[in-house]
């Protein structure tokens, strides 16, 4: 399998002409004729990240972030993403980003979220999922039961009414809090996402709206692994043998001491 083989499998499953116009998805080092001998999946390239491929033996990374999302006009290592360029060239390992492309992706990141959750018929397009939350949830219960299933710290935007029965749940994975607006038209009464800038959060609170901010790492590392599942699949129907290996990094992690 070459790594345009790969390329080729995940823009089945998450178009990348569906990018958005601002987003850096695709291929961005290595060649697409190199042979494949193994994929790391991870939301962001770190140096921990690369050390996880070679120790895996895989020379090609997927992740949900790109490098480069900014253009690059030199190629030095004075700055943290110019050593990880450098690196995975001099180390011949490819790397694809699957950013916007899989966000909105039927299964994948904001669909991976809302199964994270629990959330039941759901529907949405885009960057927005609706669905219906568990049986007898409530407000005061909602932050621990959103903080249990994503790991990370929940913040909780709008007035709190601990008693307050809730239907329906909109989300949008990653820096998605410009989104709320749409989520109460479809109906919700909790806006769920990573990140809220602060003046979104008083237009939401004053809209009546009860927002949970849950972090960004927490809300799209489910999405990048449904995408490594659905890749898995794809393998063994075709019968192409390839190790997939899954990055052990949590957020911001410093790298280990020796």
């Amino acid at each position: 399998m070459r790594v345009s083989d790969m390329l080729a499998l995940i823009d089945s499953i998450a178009p990348f002409e569906t990018q958005e116009s601002y987003d850096n998805s695709g291929l961005l080092t290595g060649h697409p004729d190199w042979t494949v001998k193994g994929m790391h999946f991870a939301l962001d390239v770190t140096d921990r990240v690369i050390d996880e491929a070679l120790e895996s033996g895989a020379n090609l990374i997927v992740t949900h972030h790109p490098l480069m999302f900014s253009p690059r006009k030199v190629m030095t290592e004075c700055d943290r993403e110019g050593v990880l360029l450098c690196r995975l060239i001099r180390e011949r390992i490819a790397l694809i980003a699957a950013h916007t492309n899989l966000d909105q992706a039927p299964g994948g990141i904001n669909d991976a979220l809302a199964s994270r959750l629990g959330l039941r018929e759901v529907s949405g397009e885009g960057f927005i999922r609706v669905g219906l939350l568990p049986e007898g949830m409530t407000a005061g219960d909602l932050p621990g039961y959103a903080q249990e299933k994503l790991g990370d710290t929940v913040r909780v935007i709008g007035q709190m009414d601990a008693n307050r029965p809730l239907r329906m749940m909109a989300l949008c994975s990653g820096a998605g809090g410009e989104l709320w607006e749409e989520g109460q038209r479809l109906g919700a009464e909790v806006f769920l996402t990573g990140e809220i800038r602060h003046h979104h959060a008083l237009a939401l609170a004053d809209a009546g709206l009860l927002g949970l901010e849950c972090g960004h790492f927490a809300t799209e590392e489910p999405g990048i692994f449904a995408l490594a599942d659905a890749l898995q699949t794809r393998l063994d129907a075709l019968q192409w043998k390839c190790s997939i290996s899954r990055s052990r990094c949590g957020r911001y992690a410093p790298p280990a001491k020796a």
